[in-house]
């Protein structure tokens, strides 16, 4: 009868953790310790860098903005946006003949 009541009583994983975690040993409480001190650096550093991302993405979205607009002011401005408006059958002629120019001068024999 008490090889039956042991044998129903499993200790379950939850069990070990809260034991291992009761126990006064000065290595566990010490490698415990550093473990803790280790995540916690780790931590600090991963938010710094989140950070440093964050802000660098951000200036570097904000400069692309205005680098965009710069170049569509000057587009609105340009001649050539004025000519190939005004004349869309030569500008669609030489942007064909450029093309031909470039793919034969790139093409490999």
């Amino acid at each position: 009868m008490a090889t039956q009541a042991k044998s129903n009583t499993k200790a379950t994983p939850k069990d070990n953790h809260a034991a291992a975690s009761d126990s006064n040993s000065p290595i566990s409480d010490k490698m415990q310790d550093t473990l803790h001190h280790s995540v916690d650096a780790l931590a600090e550093r991963v938010a710094n860098t989140e950070e440093k991302l964050r802000h660098g993405a951000s200036s570097s979205a904000e400069a692309i903005a205005e680098k965009q607009k710069a170049v569509q002011a000057q587009w609105k401005q340009s001649s050539i946006r004025r000519y190939a408006a005004e004349n869309p059958l030569a500008s669609a002629g030489i942007a064909f003949a450029a093309g031909m120019l470039l793919t034969s001068l790139l093409r490999k024999k």
